[in-house]
Formats: C-alpha cells, sequence, structure tokens
C-alpha cells in the first residue's frame, strides 16, 4: 500500500482530487487455497445497488467456534490475502474472505462508497449462511479494510449481535493518511493541505470507533509500521469506549502481526473467549 512505484498514480488521482488513490485492485487470482491444504468454498452473492461480488468461504475444522467476515487491505485480491485469515478455519472458525468490487472475479469498478456496500452485503451474507450463528460473528479488517470494517460495523443493524471486531494496521482518518503520504515526497509534500481536502472523508474510522461499544473492539497496530504509523492505532483506541483492548507487537511491520505463531495462538485465544460470552 502507498508503495513509492505507484507514485504517479498517486499524483494523477490526487490531482483529480478522488479517493481512488487507496485502491489497487488486481483482477486475476494467482492462488489456489487448495494448494496449501484449505478447504474452501466459492459464494457470490450482490450488493445493494446490484453489483456481483464473489468470495472464498473456509467452514470451520471440528468444533465451531464461531464465524468471522475478513476485509483485506486496498492492493490485489482474496488469492493474495487468504493466507492471512484461512489458518483460522483450522482452529474453528468460518471465516468468509470477499474480492471488493472490481477486484478478482467481483464486477464493477471501486469507490468508496461501492466499497462500503461490498462490506455490508458480505456480513449479510455470512449472517445468512446456514453454518452461521449470528450470535457468534466477528469482523476482522487489515488496513484499508480495518477502516471500512469500522464505518460498516458501527452503522450495521446486526452491530449489537456481534461478537468482536478487529483492525489491524488500519488508519483513523482519509485525510490525515492521505497528508501524510503526500508530505513524504518532496514532489507531492506542497499539495499535502489543499488535495487532502478533497478526500472523501465521510466515512471516518475515529468517528466510527466511538460508536461502536458495546461490541468489543481490539485494535492490532505493528510499531514498525511504515506504513500507516502507530499514532493511528492509538488514535482509533482512544477515540473507542470499553470494552476494548490495543495489542502492540514490537519490531512487527504493516498488517504483520500475525505471521507469528504465537500472535496466532493469541488471536485464537482472544476470538474464542468473545464468542463465549455469547
Amino acid at each position: 500500500m502507498f508503495g513509492r512505484v505507484a507514485l504517479m498514480g498517486w499524483l494523477l488521482a490526487v490531482l483529480g482530487g478522488c479517493t481512488g488513490l487507496f485502491f489497487q485492485p488486481m483482477k486475476d487470482h494467482v492462488a489456489d487455497p487448495a494448494t496449501f491444504g484449505f478447504a474452501y468454498e466459492d459464494v457470490t452473492f450482490e450488493a445493494a445497488d446490484g453489483t456481483g461480488l464473489h468470495g472464498w468461504f473456509f467452514p470451520a475444522e471440528g468444533e465451531r467456534l464461531g464465524s468471522l467476515l475478513f476485509l483485506h487491505g486496498n492492493a490485489e485480491n482474496v488469492s493474495t490475502h487468504f493466507a492471512n485469515v484461512a489458518w483460522l478455519a483450522k482452529a474453528g472458525v468460518d471465516v468468509l474472505i470477499i474480492d471488493y468490487r472490481g477486484y478478482g472475479r467481483s464486477a464493477g469498478s471501486p469507490t468508496l462508497e461501492g466499497l462500503h456496500l461490498d462490506a455490508e452485503a458480505a456480513l449479510d451474507a455470512l449472517i445468512a449462511m446456514p453454518e452461521t450463528d449470528p450470535e457468534r460473528i466477528a469482523v476482522f479488517g487489515q488496513s484499508l479494510g480495518g477502516a471500512i470494517a469500522l464505518s460498516v460495523v458501527a452503522a450495521h443493524p446486526a452491530k449489537d449481535r456481534l461478537a468482536a471486531l478487529i483492525v489491524e494496521g488500519a488508519f483513523s482518518d482519509y485525510r490525515a493518511i492521505a497528508r501524510e503520504k503526500l508530505a513524504s515526497f518532496w514532489l507531492t509534500w506542497p499539495l499535502q493541505w489543499p488535495f487532502s481536502l478533497t478526500i472523501d472523508n465521510a466515512y471516518s474510522p475515529s468517528s466510527s470507533a466511538g460508536a461502536l461499544a458495546p461490541l468489543p473492539l481490539l485494535v492490532i497496530h505493528g510499531q514498525r509500521d511504515d506504513v500507516v504509523p502507530p499514532v493511528h492505532g492509538e488514535r482509533l483506541f482512544d477515540a473507542a469506549n470499553q470494552p476494548k483492548a490495543i495489542w502492540r507487537p514490537q519490531d512487527v511491520g504493516h498488517i504483520q502481526a500475525l505471521a507469528t505463531l504465537n500472535m496466532r495462538e493469541q488471536l485464537t485465544a482472544w476470538l474464542g473467549s468473545r464468542f463465549a460470552d455469547r
């Protein structure tokens, strides 16, 4: 996300005053979960505006603890992100991961409003699945997916029935992260204030964090994150009301916390407790 290789695309997007700079979709799927020993099913559904969406569903193995909707970051598609969470299926958690519109096998083109519709539709689809206990559902978003998860869950009619929300490496404000990225390079430094104001900030992650309670929120932010600085995780945590928790793994970069077995076991235990509380 926000790599220097995409600088010119960034500059053109910013000069156009659009939020399209947040999206780096890839259409081709490059990996098959079955190759890595994961059982999965293709699922299709529609967003509220009729856009056809695609996802992968990983059924829980053994005793089912609960279900989880995963919203990935701004780049690529499900085929490059599934490994971040598919392991949860082996720990007893159903996992649904989706291609946003314009990504992978989903129709349409990405927009900020559209991705929110996609996430809403995915949560509705997971709730409606026969395997799902509607009282034992968690949502997990990474990076841009975390920002989307915050606003979608905060406004969703099923919010008070959900078990938990987890965000990793999420930014706290669309305009703030845009200013930071523009300020990081000499060519775009003068544009940071005038053009960040053109960014749609209607879906404020920080404001949404404040509207989540009594839903438990877990913020995870690697302290070596040079894509979304750790201060964003602190802002989200501060904006939220109890119950909330924050994990600050040291020597961990952007959305890399769950690369270790120890952190995976910790997250599985935390989720298990939230599901058991229902």
